[in-house]
């Protein structure tokens, strides 16, 4: 799944807490995997933004044409529009579209 495709939440939203531990019998246990896919989707999209940003970088410019360079600042500001890692993650837990194994169930 996408981010730029996600129908998370910009907003904060209370959750049942019922829906959200359902899947493995504990609440803390949820919440570390969708940490953990929080901090995959925070990787993901700090990647793809410096990317972007890197296109557009000049080593040897003034103050005045660094601020003067809307591409990089339209860019910047989409990226601020997107939900945050942790709500894209349980959008992603709630649609059951996280995959999660216990290594101690292996053997």
């Amino acid at each position: 799944m996408s981010v730029k495709d996600t129908k998370a939440e910009v907003n904060t939203i209370t959750y049942d807490r019922d829906k959200i531990e359902a899947k493995v019998g504990s609440i803390y246990e949820a919440i570390v995997i969708m940490g953990k896919r929080a901090e995959q989707i925070n990787a993901e999209i700090r990647t793809e933004l410096h990317n972007k940003l890197d296109e557009f970088a000049v080593h040897n410019s003034t103050l005045e044409e660094v601020f003067e360079n809307r591409e990089q600042i339209e860019i910047s500001k989409h990226y601020e529009k997107l939900p945050k890692p942790t709500s894209i993650a349980i959008e992603e837990w709630m649609n059951e579209d996280i995959y999660f194994r216990k290594t101690e169930d292996r053997k």
